[in-house]
């Protein structure tokens, strides 16, 4: 679908998803530069012209803190080169976890977040399982909040035997979105519950609900140092699980992920390019979100519903 007045441009975090949505709208990316000096600042600029357009910027905000800024940079860019309308796509949204003071002392930092988008000029957010849904409520602009059950579940049913499929969750924080896949697959539902003392460290961890002989399939919206997934795939094969797969939308991967996924008793981990991977692993298996936000942002500029994505 061709489109005058759209420019989509990229971001440096994810390049080839950028590339595959705007593909998706039978568009190449526009050319944004980004300069940089040598002392670490840097500076986009746009070297073609944005003017009245309707501008999409792909950029999901993973560490380090500079995928942040270049996108803050880029929508003001955007805004004094008189775009029309700047839309930010942030599949992956950074700093979701930080979506509530759970102890004292700490910055709320999925609102500031929203704060500097808001403040930099962006005019609408297009964004992917977010941690926390009611980060949505953060922000005074439209937010278009997507699901990975729209991806994922159609690729469960065209993968999978139903009839010995368990749905579960790796801890209770993920039971309602189990529950979403079990209900939408006619399936039983179970659920990892862990105790941990410190961040990114399960102390213990049981199951509740009967998994013997059963291909459980855990569900999760990210997996950051992979100690809960791993430890859950580990306990629930104890409990007599015929076999361990996972779904899990953001791939964080970090420090020992890789390890720990490699090491487990997990058969596949199912994941979205929302977030590159680091290197490549036997277990996992990447689904492209490309054409979602591909049909969203067509059905954003026709002025559709996007409701059916809704799979929540």
């Amino acid at each position: 679908m061709k489109f005058k007045k759209v420019s989509i441009f990229s971001g440096s975090s994810i390049p080839d998803l950028a590339g595959s949505i705007a593909a998706q709208l039978g568009r190449e990316l526009g050319d944004v530069r980004i300069s940089r000096f040598s002392d670490g600042e840097f500076q986009p600029s746009f070297e073609e012209s944005v003017r009245g357009k309707e501008v999409f910027l792909v950029q999901s905000t993973i560490p380090p803190a500079d995928n942040l800024l270049e996108l803050l940079l880029m929508i003001d860019a955007a805004k004094r080169a008189s775009a029309k309308r700047i839309i930010a796509v942030i599949p992956y949204f950074g700093f979701a976890r930080q979506d509530r003071k759970d102890k004292p002392r700490v910055a709320i930092g999925a609102k500031l977040i929203a704060n500097l988008l808001t403040a930099a000029g962006v005019d609408r957010l297009i964004t992917m399982d977010l941690h926390a849904d009611q980060i949505q409520g953060f922000f005074e602009v439209p937010v278009d909040h997507l699901f990975g059950t729209t991806v994922f579940l159609p690729y469960i049913k065209e993968n999978y035997n139903l009839e010995n499929i368990i749905m579960a969750a790796p801890d209770t924080g993920g039971t309602k979105r189990a529950s979403v896949y079990a209900k939408a697959l006619n399936v039983d539902l179970a659920i990892s519950y862990k105790q941990r003392k410190v961040a990114n460290q399960v102390d213990s961890m049981t199951v509740i609900g009967d998994v013997e002989g059963m291909d459980v399939l855990l569900v999760d919206d990210i997996i950051d140092t992979a100690g809960t997934l791993s430890k859950a795939a580990d306990m629930l094969l104890e409990k007599g699980a015929k076999s361990v797969r996972a779904f899990i939308t953001h791939a964080v991967l970090s420090g020992p992920a890789y390890e720990r996924i490699e090491a487990s008793g997990l058969k596949e981990l199912v994941v979205t390019d929302t977030i590159p991977l680091k290197r490549q692993s036997d277990k996992i298996k990447v689904v492209t979100v490309a054409p979602l936000f591909g049909d969203v942002i067509e059905r954003l500029l026709k002025d559709k519903s996007i409701s059916k994505h809704f799979v929540i």
